[in-house]
């Protein structure tokens, strides 16, 4: 059993690059990410895991369908098919579809999240 309590992100994420490294498209800042897997891998039908990175701007299409909880900072989404944005803090969850395209904002220098991601 993990629990997950919101602000307090593992203390081990493993250097990941940048989002862009992660196939996001990077419009401000560095964005430099981290992470730790739990279960299963990036390409793997089912994953679940840590996700954290540095503040900026960048695009995503969602590569999976995504449930996920903030556990630190804050961050804007934005799902650009609708233009609807939404800032969410920790403890606060989302559900994205595979194939989305979303606006990242990430407003704080960090910011973590724990998701569960469905391919």
């Amino acid at each position: 059993m993990l629990p997950i309590k919101p602000g307090q992100p593992p203390a081990q994420l493993d250097p990941w690059g940048t989002v862009a490294d992660l196939g996001s498209e990077i419009l401000e800042g560095e964005v430099k990410a981290f992470g730790k897997m739990e279960f299963g891998a990036p390409d793997a039908p089912v994953s679940c895991g840590w996700f954290s990175c540095t503040q900026g701007r960048f695009r995503m299409v969602y590569p999976f369908t995504e449930h996920a909880t903030v556990v630190e900072g804050t961050v804007t989404l934005t799902d650009e098919t609708t233009g609807q944005s939404q800032t969410y803090g920790p403890g606060d969850s989302w559900f994205i579809r595979k194939g989305t395209p979303i606006l990242w904002r990430i407003d704080s220098p960090v910011f973590t999240k724990n998701y569960f991601a469905v391919v």
